[in-house]
C-alpha cells in the first residue's frame, strides 16, 4: 500500500505509489536527527537542536505543520524518530524502474509464489470478496491480485514508519512537496483516530496497510478505521479501483492509477487471470 504518489496533488489521485516491492527492501539505515539538548530556536520557539545537516529543512517543515494546526515538534524529539538517509535511492531503485522486462519484474515480485497462494486467499475471504465485487463492480480476482502484489496477501506491510519516511524525504530534499502534503494527510489521519504515529508501519514510500495506501489515499478511499483488518482492505481496494474505473473507463487503466507502471499493471492482471483460470479448472 508505495504507495500513488508523487508529482503534486494531481499525482496523489493516481498513485498509491511504487509500493509493490518496498516491503521487501532491506531495513533503512536510520540516523537520529536530534541531540536532546533544549535550545532557543528561530522565532523564539523552544525545540531540541537540529542535526546541522537538516536543520533548515526541518524548521521549515515544522513551521508549515504548525500553520496547519498539526504541530510535530514533540514527535521530532521522540527517540523513535529517525532520518532515513538515502530515502530517495529507494524510489530510484524500485523494481518498476530497474526491471528490463516483465519476466524479470515477475521474478522480483515472486509471481510464481503468489500464483500458488491466491486461490487460498480467495477461499479464506470469499464472503468479503463477493461483497466487494457486488458493491463496487470490481472483479474479486483483481482485488485479490492487488493485495497479493502489494503485501503478499497481508504478510508484509513494510519495515518503515510513515512519519519518519515523509519527514526524511523533506529533510533530505527529495520530493519535498509530496512529502509535505502526505505528512499533513498522515497527521490528520492519526489525529482523527487517536493513534500513535510511531506504531504504524509502511513501505519506503509511506504506503500503509495490506492495500498499501499512501495517507492521501487512506483518507479518501480507505473503508473502515482498522488498517490491519483484511476485510477493510478488500473493500478499500475495490473502492479505489471503482473510483478510477469510472473515470478512466477500464479496469486496466484503474490498476495503472494504483501504480503508474505498465509492468505493475500487467503483473496484477496476469495474477488475476491465474486466479480465474484456477477457479474455472476447479
Amino acid at each position: 500500500m508505495l504507495r500513488f504518489l508523487i508529482k503534486g496533488l494531481t499525482l496523489c489521485f493516481s498513485v498509491v505509489l511504487f509500493t509493490s516491492f518496498s516491503t521487501t527492501q532491506a531495513n533503512p539505515k536510520p540516523v537520529n536527527l536530534f541531540v536532546y539538548k533544549t535550545t532557543k530556536a528561530v522565532h523564539g520557539d523552544s525545540m531540541a537542536s537540529y542535526h546541522t545537516t537538516h536543520r533548515d529543512n526541518l524548521k521549515s517543515l515544522s513551521h508549515y505543520m504548525k500553520k496547519q494546526g498539526l504541530g510535530i515538534d514533540t514527535l521530532l524529539q521522540d527517540p523513535r524518530f529517525k532520518i532515513y538517509e538515502g530515502i530517495g535511492d529507494r524510489f530510484k531503485k524500485s523494481a518498476e524502474r530497474t526491471s528490463p522486462n516483465l519476466n524479470q519484474y515477475k521474478r522480483i515480485l515472486g509471481f510464481d509464489h503468489k500464483k500458488k497462494q491466491i486461490a487460498r486467499f480467495m477461499d479464506t475471504y470469499a464472503d468479503q470478496l463477493n461483497k466487494a465485487e457486488k458493491k463496487y463492480g470490481i472483479p474479486k480476482t483483481v482485488i485479490s491480485a492487488i493485495i497479493g502484489v502489494e503485501s503478499d496477501f497481508g504478510k508484509n506491510t513494510g519495515r518503515y514508519n510513515p512519519f519518519n519516511t515523509y519527514v526524511s524525504m523533506y529533510a533530505v530534499g527529495y520530493r519535498k512537496s509530496f512529502a509535505q502534503s502526505q505528512l499533513k494527510e498522515l497527521m490528520e489521519f492519526v489525529k482523527r483516530n487517536d493513534l500513535d504515529v510511531f506504531t504504524l508501519k509502511s513501505s519506503y514510500a509511506g504506503a500503509m496497510a495490506f492495500a498499501q495506501f499512501i495517507p492521501y489515499s487512506v483518507n479518501k478511499w480507505f473503508v473502515g478505521k482498522d488498517l490491519l483488518d483484511m476485510n477493510n482492505n478488500i473493500m478499500s481496494v475495490a473502492n479505489y479501483l471503482s473510483y478510477f474505473k469510472k473515470r478512466t473507463g477500464s479496469i486496466e487503466k484503474a490498476v495503472l492509477r494504483y501504480n503508474p507502471s505498465s509492468l505493475y499493471t500487467r503483473a496484477v492482471l496476469d495474477l488475476a487471470k491465474e486466479a480465474r483460470d484456477h477457479s474455472a479448472s476447479g
